[in-house]
């Protein structure tokens, strides 16, 4: 059984894709953020104002951290907080695919403790909770095995592979994409990928469940060249994402060496 906080957040997250599916596919409200911050919709807004009422209204205690709510610096002195995505992948959502999720994360002292990644149009759950293994609609999951670079699948963007970030040249890995990262990290710790990979700074609501997922599963996460991850930070960034089976993980690294 779930400990009480991994509950609340398998619960939230159901709610949050009730919500999702009555906007999806159904031409929803949408505009462009400031700063280029991307897309939002009428759907981001509605899930994180539930999950903003839901969760606290449970652990009033917690701080908050969403991509869809003011940040509030009183979090920083939290002894736990919620570290939540409404919709990631809204260009996904956009779209009427079935790649968005919610991504919803417990995190204390810097670390994730419970966390849910769902992609309802997928009919998809995974959760995790520290120390207890992860799971995908409830059934046990893992990472895979894989120790060699060559030929590993890899989720990324295509300027992870750019030549610069690579001193002994980049890695004959075969590429493959998808627009949210909460489920990269999921499709990593159920072993249908090898590992996953940017070098681009990660919000922390993008990132604080999928990492303890695939954690979980078995998968090695840190930073894109190996940084210890840290999260419920100021600024809520991670320095990139690198996350594959332990073996695989150092050949990375390795690679990367001047």
């Amino acid at each position: 059984m779930p400990g009480p906080d991994l509950a609340l957040l398998i619960e939230a997250a159901e709610a949050a894709g009730r919500i999702a599916r009555r906007h999806w596919r159904a031409a929803p409200r949408q505009w462009e953020k400031a700063a280029g911050a991307g897309p939002v919709t009428e759907a981001d807004l509605a899930i994180d104002r539930m999950l903003r009422e839901r969760l606290l209204a449970a652990r009033p205690d917690y701080g908050w951290l969403s991509e869809e709510s003011e940040d509030d610096p009183a979090r920083l002195a939290a002894g736990r907080v919620f570290i939540v995505d409404p919709i990631d992948g809204t260009r996904a959502f956009i779209a009427g695919e079935t790649g968005f999720a919610h991504a919803l994360a417990v995190v204390e002292e810097g670390r994730p403790v419970a966390g849910v990644v769902c992609l309802p149009a997928a009919g998809k759950l995974y959760a995790a909770e520290r120390g207890r293994g992860a799971t995908l609609n409830g059934a046990p999951i893992r990472t895979g095995s894989r120790a060699a670079l060559a030929g590993a699948s890899v989720l990324a963007a295509g300027h992870a592979l750019a030549a610069a970030n690579w001193p002994k040249g980049p890695p004959a890995v075969e590429r493959h994409f998808r627009a949210s990262l909460a489920c990269r990290l999921c499709l990593v710790a159920e072993g249908r990928f090898d590992a996953t990979l940017t070098f681009r700074p990660a919000w922390e609501w993008d990132v604080a469940a999928g990492t303890l997922i695939a954690e979980e599963a078995g998968a090695v996460a840190t930073g894109a060249r190996g940084e210890p991850l840290a999260f419920n930070a100021d600024p809520p960034l991670v320095p990139g994402l690198l996350v594959a089976p332990p073996q695989l993980h150092a050949a990375f690294l390795r690679q990367q060496e001047g």
